[in-house]
């Protein structure tokens, strides 16, 4: 992990909340919010709108990365499979015999099916997927489904799934080289497609854009820094348009050993989230910033059944 400098000049980007989140519109002021400082109950749960449990923009690749034909396949795709097969080495994935089955670290996935609580002071985000359906729940919004594809939490590819992170990336592009810090990086681009953004759109809200990036260290192989970027336009019932654009960066770093898989312990994110109007020079930014530490990674846990990961009772009444 770099220096303090280092993360304070770089931005990332990344998804709104999974679901039905989204920044308040009331939210006009500039708010820096770290683990125990007392902050407004609004900004709290923005924090948590934001940062809590936010998804990646595509789907998994099913098909195993090592199975990828690179005959035919464009400079940049056939690139980008090399970089991640360095990443698999790095990381320890190609010599397991097995794939991970299971992961623990106050949240749980098997093949797609993950669990997560989170709290903030007074206020706690819990969200999960049975491998079907994405749901979160906040006492202020309810329990909503996610709408679109099954796409993965975007904590899980933060470092601590290295086989899903590489199959997050199966079908990236390569755009060539970006120095982070003191790290000279490959930098991988994987991008919802029109398709994908039009379905998860709602209501009065259309996603535009949602695009991730990856930073591979040259030197070490590993995943250092995640950045990605969502823009979603909004019409009000008086007809204006507002655009809401969330970018959330995340260093990764603290790469430990754990039954001979390398998985990130700690790292940091900062996220802003820009409101502007087509017709109005009026705009506001927020920005929020989380660092977080991994304690405890299990792997294989005995007894994890099935039932860890059934969707509220409500969620079916709660989905459109």
């Amino acid at each position: 992990m770099g220096s303090r400098a280092r993360w304070k000049q770089r931005w990332c980007t990344q998804t709104l909340t999974p679901l039905l989140e989204g920044p308040d519109p009331d939210m006009q002021e500039e708010v820096s919010l770290y683990g125990s400082i007392p902050a407004k109950r609004q900004d709290l749960r923005l924090l948590l709108g934001v940062l809590g449990c936010p998804l990646a923009p595509i789907p998994l690749v099913n098909d195993p990365i090592h199975r990828i034909h690179i005959k035919n396949t464009p400079i940049e795709n056939s690139a980008a499979h090399y970089i991640i097969q360095q990443y698999l080495a790095s990381t320890g994935c190609l010599k397991q015999q097995k794939s991970i089955k299971k992961h623990v670290l106050n949240r749980k996935c098997e093949d797609g099916m993950w669990s997560l609580e989170l709290v903030v002071g007074e206020n706690k985000v819990i969200a999960g997927s049975d491998g079907k359906t994405v749901w979160r729940h906040t006492p202020w919004l309810g329990t909503h489904a996610a709408k679109g594809p099954q796409r993965p939490l975007r904590r899980i590819i933060q470092g601590l799934d290295p086989k899903n992170t590489a199959n997050l990336f199966g079908k990236a592009q390569c755009l060539g080289e970006k120095r982070i810090g003191e790290d000279d990086c490959f930098v991988l681009k994987v991008a919802a497609d029109r398709e994908a953004v039009i379905e998860r759109s709602e209501g009065p809200a259309e996603v535009l854009r949602h695009v991730l990036y990856g930073y591979f260290c040259q030197k070490s192989g590993l995943l250092i820094y995640l950045e990605d970027s969502h823009l979603t336009r909004v019409q009000t019932p008086e007809n204006e348009t507002i655009y809401w654009e969330t970018t959330i960066g995340s260093s990764i770093g603290d790469y430990r050993d754990v039954d001979g898989v390398l998985i990130a312990h700690q790292g940091r994110s900062i996220a802003t989230v820009f409101r502007f109007e087509e017709l109005s020079v009026q705009h506001s930014r927020t920005r929020m910033e989380e660092v977080w530490r991994i304690d405890d990674v299990v792997f294989n846990v005995q007894g994890l059944s099935m039932d860890s990961f059934i969707p509220p009772a409500d969620i079916f009444d709660a989905s459109p």
